[in-house]
């Protein structure tokens, strides 16, 4: 089996960085008036700034096919050029359209030559599915080289012209109509953007590179029930409706294609299911935690830092919190691409040395998946 090494990572953060108090002027107001949960749920998360791939108007300004493009040519240049890729693997939760699958439209982008695709489309683990591809692809040696990406065009999913046929079908139904806090929810959490790594047979000939030592990716879902969910409404023994059951009229009024997040199940599962991986992780791979330089967890919010210490730490697994390594204040949840936008800060920035040792971990909360990888700086 050959070694893996990631040599290059680059990102696309569209237009300027959104703060706090204008994320409602762009977004748009649900029925004219300001969310209740808005300052409640940013006071929780902690995000300051992040991106949105839409003017001041709310109009779309990229596609996810083309920040995801953006991000992946930033990958090469005349030493390597994109004439040599021979595997695209894109992960997202937020594809442009059903068909074709996220992968083909950013290949059509980039009009390259031919190459091997593979679209993982899911929550935040979809782009760990595709950095797995890559990885395998290379390390079985199918390929010697390979691109994944993450990426997320959420904004658009989140105006609130999306809500307004089911804030007037609520109207009808009584006086004072909000939309329910699981849709309010996640409006307030999740940004855009792309992010994308170069993975080789051989490390770089100057400079660091990131030898992928493994991945490691799990589901819970024949435990847990969905969580987080999109194109489907979720019945009250806790199975789920999709869209393809349902009429036109019945989109609208549900806002059947808003992001939903059943937040009591975040908040009992997202955390214990984790660590318990985390502890059988450390015990197969016998790390030595007291070596581990670098822990980068994907957090949707700054709410959960200090529950995930809590845990890890009565399982007998802790990791210091300042060798914790987040950006999630600066570009806010970008859901599969945040992973990629902490690994590509960390080496972009001249943050790391050879020697040393980072683990990744990223939560899944749709139907509760959990990836963790382990990197050594070379």
């Amino acid at each position: 089996m050959k070694e893996v090494y990631i040599t290059r990572l680059s990102k696309f953060l569209p237009n300027e960085p959104v703060g706090n108090d204008e994320m409602e002027s762009i977004l748009g107001l649900v029925d004219g008036k300001p969310s209740r949960a808005r300052l409640r749920i940013l006071g929780n998360n902690k995000i300051k700034t992040r991106y949105y791939s839409l003017d001041k108007e709310g109009k779309s300004t990229h596609s996810n096919a083309q920040m995801t493009a953006a991000a992946v040519d930033g990958l090469f240049d005349d030493k390597f050029p994109i004439s040599q890729l021979q595997l695209l693997a894109c992960g997202t939760t937020s594809p442009d359209q059903l068909l074709p699958n996220h992968a083909a439209m950013v290949h059509g982008l980039l009009k390259c030559q031919p190459v091997e695709l593979i679209a993982a489309t899911g929550a935040c683990a979809a782009g760990m599915q595709a950095f797995k591809y890559a990885w395998m692809s290379i390390r079985c040696g199918n390929t010697s080289n390979a691109v994944s990406s993450g990426s997320e065009k959420f904004s658009s999913w989140m105006l609130a012209e999306k809500f307004e046929p089911e804030a007037e079908n609520l109207k009808q139904l009584e006086n004072n109509p909000i939309i329910a806090f699981e849709k309010d929810f996640l409006r307030w959490m999740l940004s855009d953007g792309a992010s994308a790594a170069l993975f080789q047979d051989k490390p770089n000939e100057e400079g660091l590179s990131l030898r992928v030592d493994w991945v490691e990716i799990a589901s819970y879902a024949h435990e847990l029930e969905t969580c987080m969910y999109a194109g489907s409404v979720k019945n009250e023994d806790g199975s789920t409706t999709g869209w393809i059951d349902m009429t036109p009229e019945e989109w609208a009024n549900n806002s059947v294609f808003s992001f939903k997040q059943d937040t009591r199940l975040l908040g009992a599962n997202i955390v214990p299911s984790g660590a318990k991986m985390w502890k059988e992780l450390v015990e197969r791979y016998n790390i030595d935690l007291d070596k581990l330089d670098y822990f980068l967890p994907h957090l949707s919010s700054e709410f959960f830092r200090f529950k995930i210490d809590e845990e890890i730490t009565r399982l007998g697994v802790p990791i210091p919190q300042e060798k914790w390594f987040t950006n999630l204040t600066k570009v806010g949840n970008v859901g599969t691409a945040s992973p990629y936008l902490m690994l590509e800060e960390l080496l972009n920035n001249d943050m790391l040395k050879k020697g040393q040792t980072i683990v990744m971990m990223v939560p899944e909360s749709a139907r509760f998946s959990y990836a963790y990888a382990h990197i050594t700086v070379v």
